[in-house]
């Protein structure tokens, strides 16, 4: 995988560090959202990839849309292809085959909500801040990305006032798994990505997939689903391979059929 001009890319065994890296705060402008989506669609791809870390270089994991790169009102078709670029930046996330680990470095605002929203699995260090402070700007953006990671109440304060939380306050009300040192947090999402990757490839995309699905279905459709998901994986040569590995007591050997 190649690093694009403000991404790098670090594998560590089956596990992708993904970095912005666009000093001096990650703000993103068209080119680096396109980087983003062509990075996770490769990664969605790749065999030898089997869960992915999302973070920043330097103090700001992603200060939001970068305002010197707003489409142009009076050039038809811009804004929509602007909107559009935005919108498949989170998809790319949210739709990656493989789980996407977010480890938040620093303030997290706007458009760095979004990436988290799209994420699976959020870590946060003490320094991180949350915020969609787009009404500051005179703009109205980021109720969806909002409302589906908080209360109703939360969200509406955070979209109506542009309030910033705190790592420990989004610990509190349960939307991150932990927050950690500086120093710590790469450590600790890679440990959870290891784990991942160790499982069996299949199955892990099936996961993800019905993860993402079950959020917008009744839970009777949605645990048929599941249930079918379940049967299809069943007859794979890593769920034998599973069973014997279980029964052998040791580890399995997962080739991703």
């Amino acid at each position: 995988m190649m690093d694009k001009k403000n991404i790098r890319v670090e594998l560590d065994g089956m596990v992708a560090l993904v970095t912005l890296d666009r000093p001096p705060v990650n703000a993103l402008n068209r080119a680096t959202r396109y980087e983003l989506i062509e990075v996770f669609d490769e990664i969605s791809q790749r065999d030898d990839i089997r869960c992915a870390i999302l973070t920043a270089s330097g103090k700001t994991f992603c200060a939001g849309a970068d305002l010197k790169d707003r489409p142009n009102p009076d050039d038809p078709g811009d804004f929509l292809a602007h909107n559009r670029a935005i919108r498949e930046t989170g998809n790319a996330i949210r739709e990656c085959d493989k789980p996407v680990i977010v480890a938040v470095n620093g303030a997290a605002l706007g458009a760095g909500m979004g990436l988290i929203a799209a994420s699976d699995i959020i870590y946060a260090s003490e320094e991180a801040r949350f915020g969609m402070p787009e009404i500051n700007v005179g703009l109205a953006g980021g109720a969806a990305m909002l409302h589906a990671m908080f209360p109703r109440s939360t969200a509406r304060r955070m979209f109506f006032t542009g309030v910033r939380l705190t790592a420990a306050e989004m610990k509190e009300r349960g939307i991150i798994e932990e927050v950690t040192s500086a120093e710590n947090l790469i450590p600790t999402a890679m440990a959870v990505a290891q784990e991942i990757a160790s499982k069996a490839p299949l199955a892990i995309k099936y996961a993800k997939q019905t993860s993402n699905m079950i959020e917008e279905m009744p839970q009777r459709d949605a645990y048929r689903m599941e249930q079918n998901f379940t049967m299809a994986l069943s007859k794979s040569e890593d769920a034998k391979e599973a069973r014997m590995a279980f029964l052998e007591k040791r580890d399995p050997v997962f080739k991703g059929k």
